[in-house]
């Protein structure tokens, strides 16, 4: 086998090595579709209420504590999946909350666009970040960051809780 065909297929499997490394971490870490349904839809209120999401085990905790902490009150709850962004008018609602998880090094395309084009409500938006090591966040964004870990659960709802009702009440 000559040197040149010794090199290319180096070559070509180092590439397909990548590509498999590339779907396995795709697969293994990209977020679910986060469940849309809304609460409060009766309420005859000028409260408004927006959560976008992703899907996984740690947001979907952090939602369900923060809806069950919101449903009693007179609030239009809207939880959306964060692909629905794009259609999203931030002036149809008092409060928005974004748990996104920060992936390949930047926050998700339609979390970064949702928040450039409504930086005139950011006192209405509230964003929590979650990434591997737990503080990455997008620039001019005051978000609450952290890891992924069920004993965050908790501290990280309460920090998003305690935003929220600042600007709900």
């Amino acid at each position: 086998m000559s040197r040149i065909k010794k090199i290319r297929i180096a070559v070509l499997a180092i590439v397909g090595l990548l590509l498999l490394f590339g779907i396995w971490y795709q697969y293994r870490y990209s977020m679910d579709k986060a469940e849309t349904f809304q609460v409060n839809s009766s309420v005859d209120t000028s409260n408004t209420f927006l959560i976008a999401t992703q899907g996984s085990d740690f947001k979907n905790s952090i939602t369900q504590h923060i809806v069950n902490h919101f449903k009693a009150k007179a609030i239009f709850i809207n939880v959306i999946d964060i692909s629905e962004l794009e259609i999203i008018e931030p002036t149809d609602y008092n409060a928005m909350l974004i748990i996104h998880t920060w992936e390949n090094w930047k926050p998700p395309i339609s979390v970064e666009h949702f928040i450039n084009r409504s930086k005139a409500y950011k006192d209405r938006i509230v964003v929590i970040t979650t990434s591997g090591e737990g503080s990455y966040k997008m620039t001019e964004v005051d978000a609450i960051t952290g890891e992924s870990k069920t004993e965050n659960i908790i501290p990280i709802t309460k920090l998003a809780i305690n935003k929220l009702e600042l600007i709900l009440n």
